[in-house]
């Protein structure tokens, strides 16, 4: 039974609680909700004169009738899944070796070279790409002077591109959660598989895997949304026809000045990313809060 003294700190402790929360509570209502809202409200409203709106789903119904819009939108989705899954089978190699194989000096070495390209912003991490890959930079020149290719060749505004540059950018955001996940997995348990027989493919499947399914889980989380949104890489390796659906976004909003149409666009996108992470955690068989305690 709690004493006098107990029931009469428990108001104080409350009240000490909420004003460590409030910094971010407010900083979740002023940067999160509150734009959400409004952002809801414009995609929900059509302007039918100078200063006069109305409610009206014509923004979505712009969205499923051009199909431009939708094919922008599904490309999106699909190349994003796309660089989180290379992500993913790129990252655990480079996570396991420093999570398991790496000692000392060799692995703090190890991690920061993980860091070094995180050191510069995105835009110079991205013009260094546009460096190497563009018809006369050094990729191009050097498979001439190898006499690998006749001519230079423009790397630039492929697919493929873009995908290397999503994986580039997104690469520390995997390999950290799958580092603290593969550390608490215990040596022992991998030395008494091999001890009962097993081989190193039912081992990663039946062990390492299980073991490091919230990091996984949360490193995908993490690329997929970071992917999705993604303007600045998609739009400088892809160029004008990279078909990205943040583009669109940036049209509506910042070129015709529809701000109504760029609301819409920003909510399918969010919708669209909350689906696909509830799938992700359904199949997956996480919850939400464990994950998030990986990333």
């Amino acid at each position: 039974m709690p004493t006098e003294s107990t029931r009469s700190a428990m108001p104080y402790a409350r009240l000490m609680l909420m004003l460590l929360l409030a910094p971010a509570l407010l900083w979740l209502l002023g940067l999160i909700v509150l734009p959400h809202v409004e952002l809801g409200i414009l995609s929900l409203r059509a302007r039918v004169a100078p200063r006069v709106y109305e409610a009206s789903l014509a923004q979505y119904r712009t969205f499923i009738e051009e199909p431009l819009y939708w094919h922008t939108f599904v490309r999106t989705a699909l190349m994003s899944i796309l660089a989180t899954a290379v992500t993913l089978v790129m990252a655990f190699p480079i996570a396991w070796t420093i999570a398991k194989l790496a000692r000392g000096r060799n692995k703090s070495m190890l991690f920061v070279l993980c860091l070094i390209p995180f050191w510069v912003s995105e835009t110079v991490r991205t013009l260094g790409w546009m460096i190497l890959l563009r018809e006369s930079g050094v990729l191009p020149q050097l498979l001439v002077w190898l006499g690998l290719s006749p001519a230079p060749i423009e790397m630039l505004y492929h697919d493929a591109t873009i995908l290397v540059g999503l994986v580039y950018t997104s690469m520390l955001f995997m390999v950290i959660p799958l580092i603290s996940a593969l550390e608490s997995l215990d040596d022992s348990l991998i030395e008494a598989a091999y001890d009962l027989g097993g081989n190193g493919w039912s081992i990663l499947r039946q062990i390492v895997i299980p073991h490091a399914a919230p990091g996984i889980v949360a490193g995908c989380i993490v690329v997929f949304m970071l992917t999705l949104g993604n303007y600045l890489t998609p739009t400088l390796l892809g160029g004008k026809n990279s078909q990205w659906f943040t583009e669109q976004i940036y049209t509506q909003f910042i070129t015709r000045f529809n701000w109504e149409q760029g609301a819409a666009f920003g909510f399918l996108l969010l919708g669209l990313s909350t689906a696909i992470v509830w799938a992700g955690l359904r199949l997956s068989g996480q919850k939400f809060g464990e994950v998030m305690q990986r990333s």
